[in-house]
């Protein structure tokens, strides 16, 4: 059995244990993407948290903290990356921020009727230890990969990701809908126990990165300013200045920002929309079940289809479905149409969003990973915050949802644009000129880089 899973790994591109380790953290930290920010917190802070607040003050508020928590990591983001990457504590700072996630996530079993204020600092902690450790999870994955393994490597993650939020929210729906067969008084009862797995799930399942994936080391042959706070800034002001040697990272950037403004929106918004429109919590948290089951093979599929026909091409196949995902939301009046618009984002939500991952990751020094990384969790972060609020602001000036739906076509209409417009060979030899400026002597793989007797030749591909 063992023989067979490492088999089924190596043929998604995880062929290492350090990758395969890697990956596994998506499985681990997904679960509270999946639980806690997109279906049940949401479903349980607006029926039991938020007991007795009007639902557009209870919105409003479950607004705020979501993006206070996105803009405290934006801030830190540059800052702790560029500490991590001088003093070689990439794994030591995803280690802090994955704790405070799970400790939050925890507590949050704690949240009982009519506790908003308690339950919202938890949810905004959560959100800012998710998003903090995959800041420098992202970082870690430009050590221990290829290049021609770059995409293969972090569209898996995504699969697997999915794959562990899908089976555990699967679990979750059974406990959910029936917690009389557990003991349980309720369905918020059974939202505290279902908060409590999550932390579980991301504890046990972050175990493997620190076993097998050693910190990297800083290259101490590359000249920088003292580790100092003082010297922080001034590598990072280097680094906002480095752009202009990047042009192509940073034209990725900018369609990022505006396309993962669509992305996100929809990620956190999307519950929120369709209990507006009257669908109940069953479909609800079956059609986002679905949207964890299809990207399990999608994302797969897009790493193989960016090997054949290029990442570009296929982010931009990726945005003209959320176009279309765009319409039929504006559309939609019944479940079945929540469960297409399930299926539609599934398709492409892992693949587009691994694809940027990787593509920028091939972009920027290695030397300089952990620190170019938390320049795009700032990108992503201000999409995140910046994405709500307009939706909000559609919805006060036009008192409608679905207009405030169709306002999401911009983001993906100039995002595609913008990325039209960036050349990915340029953008990779400038970020390998870098590195031989700067001296680097790694390789992009601190371990044995041939595959493991048995498993296919990576640079065959999938």
């Amino acid at each position: 059995m063992r023989r067979r899973v490492l088999g089924l790994l190596s043929r998604i591109g995880l062929t290492r244990p350090a990758l395969r380790a890697w990956a596994m953290y998506d499985w681990a930290n997904s679960a509270f993407i999946t639980t806690v920010v997109t279906v049940v917190f949401p479903l349980y802070y607006a029926s039991v948290a938020a007991e007795g607040l009007p639902r557009e003050v209870a919105t409003s508020r479950f607004a705020t903290a979501t993006a206070v928590a996105l803009s405290v990591v934006a801030v830190l983001s540059p800052v702790l990356g560029a500490l991590s990457d001088r003093a070689g504590r990439i794994k030591h700072m995803l280690g802090i921020f994955a704790g405070l996630g799970i400790v939050s996530t925890l507590a949050l079993a704690t949240v009982g009727p009519g506790d908003w204020e308690w339950g919202l600092l938890l949810f905004g902690l959560g959100n800012v230890g998710v998003t903090g450790s995959i800041v420098f999870a992202d970082a870690l994955l430009r050590h221990i990969a290829r290049d021609d393994e770059l995409d293969r490597v972090s569209t898996a993650g995504y699969a697997l990701g999915y794959l562990g939020g899908g089976l555990l929210l699967a679990a979750q729906l059974v406990l959910l809908m029936r917690p009389h067969w557990f003991g349980l008084a309720d369905a918020g009862a059974a939202s505290r126990v279902a908060f409590a797995s999550v932390a579980v799930w991301w504890a046990l399942f972050s175990v493997p990165l620190f076993r097998r994936i050693p910190e990297p080391k800083p290259d101490v042959s590359i000249q920088r300013p003292p580790l100092s706070l003082r010297g922080i800034f001034t590598q990072l002001a280097g680094t906002l200045g480095g752009l202009r040697q990047h042009r192509q990272a940073f034209l990725l950037l900018v369609a990022y920002l505006l396309y993962s403004d669509g992305i996100g929106t929809i990620i956190r918004l999307s519950t929120l929309y369709g209990t507006e429109l009257g669908i109940g919590r069953g479909a609800l948290i079956g059609a986002l079940l679905l949207t964890q089951v299809v990207g399990v093979p999608c994302a797969v599929l897009f790493g193989r289809a960016a090997g054949r026909v290029g990442v570009k091409r296929a982010l931009m196949f990726a945005l003209s479905v959320y176009v279309g995902v765009t319409f039929l939301g504006y559309f939609m009046r019944t479940p079945v149409h929540f469960f297409a618009l399930a299926l539609l984002v599934g398709m492409v939500q892992g693949g587009s969003q691994a694809l940027s991952r990787s593509l920028f990751a091939q972009m920027v020094p290695r030397d300089r990973a952990a620190e170019f990384f938390g320049l795009f969790s700032v990108f992503e972060k201000v999409t995140a915050v910046a994405g709500p609020l307009v939706f909000a602001a559609t919805v006060e000036l036009t008192g409608s949802s679905r207009q405030a739906v169709l306002s999401l076509l911009f983001f993906f209409v100039s995002g595609a644009a913008v990325l039209s417009r960036v050349d990915v060979a340029a953008g990779r030899r400038a970020a390998r000129e870098a590195e031989a400026r700067a001296g680097w002597r790694g390789d992009g793989a601190p371990e044995a880089t041939a595959a493991p007797e048995g498993a296919p030749d990576a640079s065959r591909g999938v």
